[in-house]
């Protein structure tokens, strides 16, 4: 069915071997409240079946605004950037393929950009999933601040922004592996592109033992390194030496602590004590909900009941928080 006038929002997801969740995120998209979208797709690459998951889901919803690309494999940041390239929406959405958004996470997030012509980024608060049957764990993230930005992520890569904050920037770095997303929110910080946070979890990130993520956690101080590179007008002399260095002469060496400026070590410690309290909490949690499980087939079994049935994992978080 032909479409009459370009979307407001463009959502793009690109996807590199992650056909067994893609579904999964592309219904989530379907599941929105705000209507007013279109959905790019874009194959990087992938040596598994993605490209016919995909095609299959463009099949089965004519009426709405899907479609694939294909590109040889490059990374997650030049798949972004070739979907948003290719996409017409005002606003943008990146969304990986292996994460999901709440059915509202679009109408409230457009909310603020087009009540607020100054703001030029929506995030919101995250919700973890798995992918067995624990019920989603919520995550709050701090208000938006401009210095807390430059000391740690605050903002999850999926955010809602105005193109224009896409074309100032140059997009995302294609030459980073990982920690892109933060560069890319440094880079409208550097433009001075503002934000507004909602405090509710409307994006759910996948939670499961490889990813990116774990790339960026492991490399914290390299990464910190290449963004300091990248905007050194935001960081002290001592700071932009330090990762000159790191990027051009021994970096192990120069990752050491003692080689390290206080700013930045401080910075990082702060983040791996966050990383490592909200990954305690998530263990904790799904080791008192087994146990929670077998006490209760336990009961059931004592008492000649068949076990209590396991309910299907909401696409929406528990009020639970982290």
């Amino acid at each position: 069915m032909p479409h009459r006038s370009d979307p407001l929002v463009s959502v793009v997801i690109p996807c590199h071997d992650y056909a067994r969740y893609l579904p999964e995120a592309v219904s989530s998209v379907l599941a929105q409240t705000f209507r007013d979208w279109e959905l790019v797709i874009v194959d990087d690459g992938s040596t598994d079946d993605t490209v016919e998951v995909a095609q299959d889901l463009v099949a089965r919803h004519p009426d709405r605004r899907i479609r694939l690309l294909r590109q040889a494999n490059a990374g997650v940041s030049a798949a972004r950037n070739t979907g948003i390239e290719a996409s017409t929406g005002r606003y943008i959405l990146p969304l990986d393929a292996d994460d999901m958004i709440a059915p509202t996470m679009l109408e409230k997030t457009v909310e603020v950009l087009d009540s607020d012509p100054g703001i030029a980024i929506a995030s919101t608060d995250v919700f973890t999933f798995t992918d067995d049957d624990l019920p989603p764990q919520a995550m709050p993230l701090p208000a938006y601040s401009r210095e807390l930005l430059l000391q740690r992520l605050i903002m999850f890569y999926c955010s809602l922004y105005r193109r224009e904050a896409w074309q100032t920037v140059g997009g995302y770095d294609e030459t980073m592996r990982a920690g892109e997303d933060w560069d890319f929110w440094i880079g409208c910080v550097e433009h001075g592109f503002d934000a507004h946070h909602i405090h509710e979890p409307l994006f759910g990130a996948r939670n499961k033992d490889t990813g990116l993520h774990l790339e960026a956690a492991e490399n914290d101080l390299a990464i910190r390194a290449r963004i300091v590179a990248n905007h050194p007008d935001l960081f002290k002399p001592i700071t932009r030496g330090w990762a000159q260095a790191v990027l051009t002469q021994d970096a192990e060496a120069c990752l050491s602590d003692e080689h390290v400026p206080d700013d930045i070590l401080t910075r990082a410690a702060e983040m791996d004590q966050f990383l490592s309290a909200v990954m305690a909490l998530q263990r904790t949690t799904r080791v008192q909900y087994y146990h929670i499980r077998r006490l209760e087939k336990a009961l059931a079994a004592q008492s000649g009941m068949a076990g209590p049935s396991v309910p299907e994992r909401e696409s929406a978080p528990a009020a639970s928080s982290a």
